[in-house]
């Protein structure tokens, strides 16, 4: 029973260690793994803690409690020099001590507050506006992967292919040879090894672009040892993702783009900055308070041992509150913060007099880049049909007569390079698409959300 269950496990276990991810699948995957970005994102918490600092330090600033207990030696009456009766200690009668005191300071500027945690909260907007767009840039990257990946797996598959086609007319050559066919010569068969080496070449360059693709995707997708990474799609071709025309593509980038994002987060955040080194020009106004506690049962007192609030030399209640205001003498010193988060803010003002106008032209760029693009592949495809129709004539003239082994071999490689240009081009359109969506400001999950998968 064992030995019959024994293959089905080894079965299970291997498919196991294969993970299948169409390109949506990879780049989602990839950016929740890459160990760069996990490191990238951790970059908020020092924001969100500053954030959290301002809202602690809005509510009692100062809280400060401290305690005793331990034991205290007792009192006695005596009479001294002068005949007056004083209460002086007994350390023979020691007793149990208590004691606390507490101090508390309240703000109450809420105003600077408010301000300070309205930058603090613009300040995080800023840089998970910048954690976006590097977020964006990776998706790119995996893109690039997952599209290389499947051009050396149609190179693998052209080369592998065309090697078995021309052993074909090598053996059948070699057939006609031995047969003594006067239509064929050596030097139709030595044509045919000359042009060997480019197939080994081929086979030899998927083969290694495989392998190194391979290594970029098992850092990216932080794979364990005996893990697979297998796209979902079988053959390289043009994604059919929707194709915004070039004024929708700046309404978007104007919308979505992280860059401007962040910029409006870091205007809003110098304003609030300014606004806030202005307020600390005035005074800060506060209140304070303070509690002092202390009991003692010692010997001799046990007429007010049930009195908790009892005084005398060792037993103390007191408290005190009142209004306070503080003021920096040193004027200069907060004019010129107030002066350096100006010229900051102004700085940013006249950024964002073009950045727009920037990062539209960008896609614009990019949008030609992808429309020529779009025309090479479509013109390839066309010469790539025109290739196989010539090619076909080629094998049904050597299927008649194997002395045109000439025209074989050159239908054969022009073939072999026209799918070698068609299925990179394929594969320089869709990075291009993905860099294209990056400088539009949207990750793939956002511009599928927009568009849908396939439109």
């Amino acid at each position: 029973m064992f030995f019959r269950i024994l293959p089905l496990l080894c079965v299970f276990c291997t498919f196991a260690a294969e993970l299948r991810y169409d390109c949506a699948g990879f780049v989602s995957e990839g950016l929740l793994k890459d160990p760069t970005l996990a490191e990238t994102r951790f970059s908020t918490e020092a924001k969100k803690n500053k954030i959290s600092a301002i809202k602690s330090s809005a509510i009692l600033s100062k809280f400060e409690i401290s305690m005793m207990v331990g034991p205290a030696p007792g009192l006695e009456e005596t009479v001294d020099d002068w005949g007056d009766t004083v209460d002086t200690w007994d350390f023979s009668k020691m007793g149990p001590f208590f004691g606390t005191e507490v101090k508390a300071v309240q703000p109450l500027n809420y105003g600077q507050y408010e301000v300070g945690k309205k930058a603090a909260e613009a300040d995080l907007r800023q840089q998970e506006m910048s954690v976006v767009g590097i977020e964006n840039e990776k998706g790119v990257e995996l893109q690039t992967y997952y599209y290389n990946y499947l051009l050396a797996q149609e190179m693998l598959k052209i080369a592998q292919d065309a090697k078995i086609q021309v052993d074909k007319a090598y053996e059948k050559l070699e057939d006609a040879l031995d047969e003594d066919d006067p239509k064929v010569s050596q030097m139709d068969l030595l044509d045919i090894k000359a042009n060997m080496h480019t197939i080994d070449e081929g086979l030899i360059d998927a083969r290694t672009g495989i392998s190194q693709v391979n290594l970029a995707i098992r850092f990216a997708l932080n794979l364990e040892a005996g893990d697979t990474f297998i796209p979902i799609d079988t053959v390289l071709s043009m994604r059919n993702d929707f194709f915004p025309s070039l004024e929708e593509a700046k309404q978007i980038t104007i919308q979505y783009h992280p860059d401007l994002k962040r910029l409006a987060a870091g205007m809003e955040a110098r304003g609030y900055q300014m606004d806030l080194a202005e307020a600390k020009l005035s005074p800060e106004f506060f209140l304070m308070g303070e509690f002092t506690y202390v009991k003692s049962w010692a010997g001799n007192r046990q007429a007010i041992q049930k009195d908790a609030f009892s005084q005398d030399a060792v037993n103390k209640i007191a408290g005190t509150v009142g209004f306070g205001m503080r003021y920096k003498l040193n004027f200069w010193d907060s004019w010129e913060s107030y002066k350096v988060a100006r010229s900051e803010y102004r700085a940013l003002k006249l950024k964002d007099n073009y950045a727009a106008d920037g990062i539209c032209l960008r896609v614009e760029e990019q949008y030609i880049k992808v429309s020529a693009q779009k025309e090479k592949v479509e013109s390839l495809r066309a010469s790539l049909r025109a290739s196989e129709a010539i090619l076909k004539g080629a094998a049904i003239q050597y299927d008649l007569d194997p002395s045109e082994t000439g025209k074989l071999v050159s239908a054969y490689k022009q073939n072999v390079n026209l799918q070698k240009d068609y299925y990179f081009a394929v594969c320089k359109y869709n990075i291009a698409f993905a860099e294209l969506m990056s400088r539009m400001g949207l990750s793939l999950a956002q511009y599928h959300n927009l568009y849908g998968e396939n439109k």
